[in-house]
């Protein structure tokens, strides 16, 4: 049987077998699982590679979507621009093993961003410099938004702290995205430390965590009438996206 899979650490909070289980079922795709690899070190990947050689293709998550990159052989124009992978293509020839990246993540924020295409978006701040926050930069650059990077701490002009944050840089960015794990399951009690007070009706708030459905960030910034957006639609939209990389790459290989 043909295996895909998911890497990161931990997954108790990924949906993605249930999604890829659930499509293979409802799809009548046979031959063929997903499983859950917890990798407690990015190095452990090409020992799980061999360990189970009828799998072709892994998604990528916490932490290692910027990880990963070493490990690759080849890699695609948006891995090299956001510096992050979470879509692995795993070919197996008699000259070796070839690692293949792709960021799907890209796909998914753009999938998600449609939902506030209509209204004007100048200015973003983007919670979070990690792998994921790479994707949603690249997608915010082609639309022409100016993004306000915030992390832990202050670095250069464009990268602040959040204890920078006052009412004036909340009040200029019309888009809040939260990039972090800040509230994923199961630490559902935390959340991004930004001044919710200066939330307000003009702002769209997105958050890519998907569970719970709405994350204590969310649920702050609907309190103060900001239009909220989690990251489920992301999720599949990526899902998707490496799935028609998995199944053009095995084409590719038949038709070779």
């Amino acid at each position: 049987m043909k295996l895909l899979g998911l890497i990161g650490y931990p997954l108790g909070h990924s949906f993605s077998q249930d999604y890829f289980r659930t499509k293979f079922r409802n799809e009548q795709i046979t031959g063929i699982d997903y499983l859950t690899f917890p990798l407690e070190n990015i190095a452990e990947l090409p020992e799980l590679i061999q360990k189970h050689p009828q799998l072709y293709g892994l998604n990528v998550t916490i932490p290692y979507k910027e990880k990963v990159i070493p490990f690759l052989d080849e890699c695609d124009d948006i891995v090299r621009a956001t510096g992050a992978a979470n879509t692995l293509y795993i070919e197996r020839t008699p000259a070796g093993i070839k690692i293949r990246g792709y960021n799907t993540d890209v796909k998914g924020f753009e999938t998600m961003a449609e939902k506030w295409q209509k209204t004007p978006v100048k200015r973003a701040m983007v919670l979070g410099t990690g792998g994921a926050s790479g994707a949603v930069r690249y997608v915010l650059k082609k639309r022409n938004t100016e993004v306000l990077l915030v992390s832990r701490e202050k670095r250069g002009a464009n990268i602040i702290g959040y204890k920078d944050l006052n009412r004036e840089i909340v009040s200029s960015c019309q888009l809040v995205i939260n990039t972090t794990p800040l509230g994923m399951f199961p630490e559902t009690d935390l959340y991004p430390d930004i001044p919710y007070s200066r939330i307000s009706s003009a702002h769209i708030v997105a958050d890519l965590i998907y569970n719970p459905s709405e994350t204590l960030f969310l649920k702050k910034c609907r309190q103060q009438g900001a239009v909220i957006f989690n990251g489920l639609e992301m999720l599949q939209a990526q899902a998707e996206a490496s799935w028609r990389i998995w199944e053009q790459q095995q084409k590719s290989l038949l038709n070779g």
